[in-house]
């Protein structure tokens, strides 16, 4: 963790320098292959995953109306089941992205979410998704999720592990409509769906 969480610094580095740190990081990872075996599969997994949604709160731009003012945090949630225990607070701790502080927070039910940026749709709600993506439409909130077929389904960002590698896939239409612009940056290293 302590590897992942030094290359998910952003203090005092502009988006070129995190880009770069991720970019490396992403690099290191997946070429290395991650070894799930090293650690429990799972908790490798979801401390890399946990890193995915970090970077994604730099590389994502929003528009104004997604903040209630110009000093509120930018709100990483979970929706159902949370797989990342205390990996994505540690990850976001004294974090900030676009000069915003990183707040995590857990929902247990779609209701709940008020204010929202980077959603995390954990695969426990993989029944319901698409009544999730529906009750979301129109809000700016970036939807990321590791369940099947999420990025087909309506989904914005499905982390999908193929070999002991993470990679995503992006579905550019949805993000188009909630408003939200993705670095080209991330684009060059995801698959992406028109």
């Amino acid at each position: 963790m302590a590897l992942l969480k030094a290359f998910a610094r952003t203090e005092n580095h502009g988006r070129k320098g995190q880009f770069e740190r991720w970019l490396i990081m992403s690099v290191f990872l997946l070429s290395s292959g991650l070894k799930l075996a090293a650690q429990t599969a799972t908790s490798a997994e979801y401390q890399v995953k946990a890193v995915f949604l970090f970077n994604f709160a730099q590389f994502v731009d929003w528009p104004p109306k997604a903040f209630p003012d110009p000093q509120a945090p930018l709100v990483i949630g979970v929706l159902g089941e949370d797989p990342f225990g205390t990996y994505l607070d540690e990850t976001v701790r004294g974090e900030k992205a676009n000069n915003r502080p990183l707040v995590v927070q857990r929902y247990h039910r779609i209701g709940q979410i008020k204010t929202c940026h980077v959603l995390f749709i954990s695969r426990s709600e993989a029944d319901r998704l698409e009544q999730i993506l529906n009750s979301l439409r129109g809000r700016n909130i970036l939807t990321v999720s590791d369940a099947e077929d999420f990025a087909q389904r309506g989904g914005m960002i499905q982390l999908v592990t193929e070999k002991n590698k993470i990679q995503m896939r992006i579905n550019l239409e949805a993000v188009k409509a909630a408003n939200l612009t993705i670095s080209s940056k991330l684009l060059r290293v995801a698959e992406t769906k028109p």
